[in-house]
């Protein structure tokens, strides 16, 4: 190599020092930045060249300096993927504990605002009827909290329908963000691909690529596949939601109001009536709540409502039993208590009959207005088996045991998250102290490099200028 030819060498000893500088700058003022993946300056040796010809001589010399060979991205996959997978587990269980806790919380059990407060105060009052059978009075507070009883079961039901109307809105929310990021993912695949063909640097997008399939993975459970030609796939229930730079859209299908016929699912836009076994996420935990009712093991809301119209429908049929063998102050007998409306759930329809003391039937037939056996019988309906109370008890029950269930499995779902997060975080998110030392070794680097190029400047510049001179 040329004396020329050290300045050369010199030369690509600043330029990568400068290069490495600038990423550790970069990866400083991005410390903060969510997503992003700490860097590193690539260098590699350049080699000396070979002689040329069949006369030319081989001689030793050092090789032709450094060259940035590229800007290395830090990101392991493998615990890209763990990130992916515990966000929709989490996800999956979060939205499902959420859902649990608004809907006990809405049961008011126990409580003095509860509808087991509300029977105990209904058997109560007739109680105190047969107690004191033909009494006005005591007769009006029976009427007045047989309404309110029914307007408390109306409420729990309308509070359940409310939640569930909610949490479909919500579960189309989903569907469009994960629209969104699916387009937005086949977006950045068509722009990562051509920028690498380019020779562009692509780190920061693909980046942005890794935070919007996470996102689509906390919603959905998307997985994600390297194609190998810097665009990946990302599949949806094992079906491609993105296929290179392709997104193929989602739509949600089924029931608007709570109770109606068939499933709210999630289909393909392009092949309706199939419906996507989602198998995490978000949207997998608010499609689970939405179940249709089925005999006790259906979606928790739908199985809310069902219980609500039970509780009535018992109530209605064990009171209004014992309420036909009975007798009114006038003698009058099989006269219901309870009716429902026609064309909307019992648990909305059911209302109170009688609207004064002349229509309950308290007493024995001809057994007198004084006598309070058939009131005593019906106050006895709570503490049977089978009674209004039971059923909605079994029903509280299954709620708080489902609730705290799920509330345990989000809590590790969440703390698996966390853990997920963590291990990636400490492969590729920025260390200010790391990255300082690679500054501070960049900078000398950049230092001795200069410093060789002072040398050999000093060395032209005498054999330059004094070739020649000795002995003059």
């Amino acid at each position: 190599m040329s004396t020329f030819g050290g300045l050369n060498t010199s030369h690509t000893a600043l330029n990568a020092a400068r290069t490495a500088v600038d990423v550790a700058g970069q990866n400083i003022a991005n410390v903060k930045t969510p997503g992003y993946t700490r860097q590193r300056a690539e260098l590699a040796s350049s080699p000396v060249a070979g002689p040329i010809g069949v006369l030319a001589l081989s001689r030793p010399g050092p090789g032709q300096g450094v060259m940035v060979t590229g800007i290395a991205r830090l990101a392991n996959e493998m615990l890209n993927e763990g990130v992916r997978e515990a966000s929709a587990s989490s996800g999956y269980h979060a939205t499902r504990a959420a859902a649990l806790e608004t809907l006990e919380t809405g049961l008011r059990e126990p409580g003095k605002d509860g509808l087991s407060a509300r029977m105990q105060e209904f058997w109560a009052s007739w109680q105190d009827l047969g107690n004191a059978a033909g009494d006005g009075a005591a007769a009006a507070v029976v009427l007045q909290q047989a309404a309110t009883l029914a307007a408390r079961i109306a409420d729990g039901s309308r509070a359940v329908s409310s939640q569930w109307t909610a949490l479909r809105k919500d579960a189309s929310t989903m569907v469009d963000q994960v629209n969104h990021a699916a387009a937005r993912v086949a977006e950045l695949n068509d722009t990562i691909r051509r920028s690498t063909l380019a020779g562009g640097q692509v780190n920061e997008l693909l980046d942005e690529r890794d935070r919007v399939a996470a996102d689509l993975a906390s919603i959905a459970g998307g997985q994600v596949y390297d194609r190998g030609d810097g665009t990946v796939d990302v599949l949806v229930a094992g079906n491609p939601i993105v296929t290179g730079t392709t997104a193929n859209r989602l739509v949600l299908a089924g029931p608007t109001t709570p109770g109606g016929t068939g499933a709210v699912s999630v289909q393909w836009e392009r092949r309706p009536g199939t419906a996507i076994d989602l198998d995490g996420g978000e949207l997998a935990g608010a499609l689970s709540m939405l179940a249709p009712a089925s005999g006790g093991t259906g979606g928790p809301l739908n199985e809310a409502l069902a219980s609500y119209d039970a509780v009535a429908t018992a109530l209605a049929e064990q009171v209004n039993a014992v309420h036909r063998t009975g007798a009114t102050p006038n003698g009058t007998t099989g006269l219901d208590f309870f009716a429902f409306d026609p064309g909307v759930p019992a648990a909305l329809g059911l209302r109170v009959i009688p609207t004064d003391v002349s229509g309950i039937a308290a007493a024995l037939p001809g057994a007198g207005a004084k006598d309070g056996t058939i009131a005593d019988r019906i106050a006895g309906i709570g503490r049977a088996a089978g009674s209004p109370d039971e059923v909605w008890g079994s029903f509280v029950g299954k709620v708080g045991i489902a609730s705290g269930a799920e509330s345990s499995r989000a809590q590790v779902a969440a703390l698996g998250l966390v853990d997920a997060v963590g291990r990636q975080q400490s492969e590729s998110a920025v260390d200010l102290d790391e990255e300082n030392l690679a500054l501070v070794t960049a900078q000398t680097a950049y230092q001795g490099a200069a410093r060789v190029f002072t040398a050999i400047d000093e060395m032209l510049e005498v054999l330059i200028t004094r070739t020649g001179v000795v002995g003059r």
